[in-house]
């Protein structure tokens, strides 16, 4: 064992920016989960993450558990107008659905994704200004939260470059997404980012054919495409591009188009917060495919009714990719296709809105 093998793996934080002794993932705590130890540890980041979890599931009892609750979820399946969308019900996601994030709620608890607050056995990988953590409370049978290092506001305008970076990164098996800070980030105040299996989420597979039959390619060149979506619940623009600096420049042109045309059609997005948006990144074909779901509020209003009509459905990215996670078992059985549609079209950006905003962006 050369001396270099109990360094973290990743060593890449920026100066100034401490991150506790021991919370990084050493090479040599990676290589005890490898499933051929004379292979060494692969500098690929997407494999090492994958080791994290090995690493995780065995020493932080915590997360153990939650993977270990993904055995009893139950999957019911509801078809559309040319595609599909499941339910999961997933009683262990009830803290993330429910949760508190107006600002006086933000203001009076601890921030979980602070280095500091932490707990003991939770190790991560530094990529940049981001650490990639084992997520306790999963969705995915890989499940990832990747926080800033520093405690600053959850915001896309100035993140997507990293974020495109770390799906770059991790791209060989995971999609990435983020949630704004009003479309089901659990924690408004802190930026990160999320990730898990790629597949996982039924858009990751039918993208493609929901542009075809739902939407237009409005702009499709051969190192950058964008298509606008309509399919009856869902407005967004899929993003298809080879080219990092393009899809900086024009996912630029459709914020500022959709911040701009939201504030006039009226949303829920507070006046210090950016438009209402939750975006999916994969790398598929050596591309970047990135879909920016378009929004107009936060949670149903069947989310605060009282009796039988209330149900615990608070969409955010993986509900729009397509999985759609109930925590409540009653909600689970009774739930149908008709009142997904209902909540999808209510806190979803209107089919004007996405015109507007793909006329404004494309010029």
């Amino acid at each position: 064992m050369s001396s270099n093998d109990s360094k973290p793996a990743s060593t890449d934080a920026p100066a100034g920016q401490a991150v506790p002794s021991g919370r990084t993932l050493s090479k040599s705590e990676m290589s005890e989960f490898l499933d051929n130890r004379a292979s060494g540890v692969p500098d690929n980041p997407a494999d090492q993450a994958r080791l994290l979890l090995r690493h995780q599931r065995r020493n932080w009892p915590m997360l153990a558990k939650g993977a270990e609750s993904l055995d009893s979820v139950q999957v019911r399946e509801f078809a559309f107008d040319g595609f599909g969308m499941k339910v999961q019900f997933n009683p262990g996601r009830i803290v993330s659905s429910s949760a508190k994030v107006d600002k006086k709620s933000i203001k009076e608890r601890k921030c979980f994704l602070c280095q500091k607050n932490l707990p003991p056995e939770q190790k991560g990988l530094m990529h940049g200004d981001y650490m990639i953590l084992g997520n306790p409370f999963p969705i995915f049978n890989e499940h990832f939260t990747i926080p800033h290092i520093q405690h600053i506001p959850q915001l896309i305008k100035d993140a997507f470059d990293p974020m495109l970076r770390l799906t770059e990164a991790l791209g060989d098996y995971y999609t990435l997404f983020y949630n704004g800070p009003r479309c089901g980030a659990s924690a408004p105040d802190h930026l990160h980012f999320q990730g898990g299996e790629y597949g996982f989420m039924p858009i990751d597979s039918t993208w493609q054919e929901l542009a075809a039959q739902h939407g237009r390619w409005v702009v499709d060149e051969d190192r950058f495409r964008m298509a606008c979506v309509d399919d009856g619940l869902r407005r967004y623009l899929i993003m298809d591009s080879d080219d990092r600096k393009q899809l900086l420049t024009w996912f630029n042109r459709v914020y500022q188009a959709f911040d701009s045309v939201s504030r006039q059609a009226g949303s829920e997005a507070l006046d210090d917060e950016e438009p209402m948006l939750n975006i999916l990144t994969a790398r598929e074909n050596n591309r970047w495919r990135v879909i920016a779901f378009l929004r107009k509020k936060h949670r149903p209003g069947r989310y605060f009714a009282e009796g039988d009509e209330k149900m615990v459905f608070s969409p955010a990215s993986v509900d729009f990719g397509g999985m759609c996670i109930t925590p409540v078992e009653r909600d689970f059985q009774r739930i149908t296709a008709d009142d997904l549609k209902s909540m999808f079209n209510e806190v979803s950006a209107t089919p004007e809105v996405l015109d507007r905003v793909t006329e404004n962006a494309v010029g």
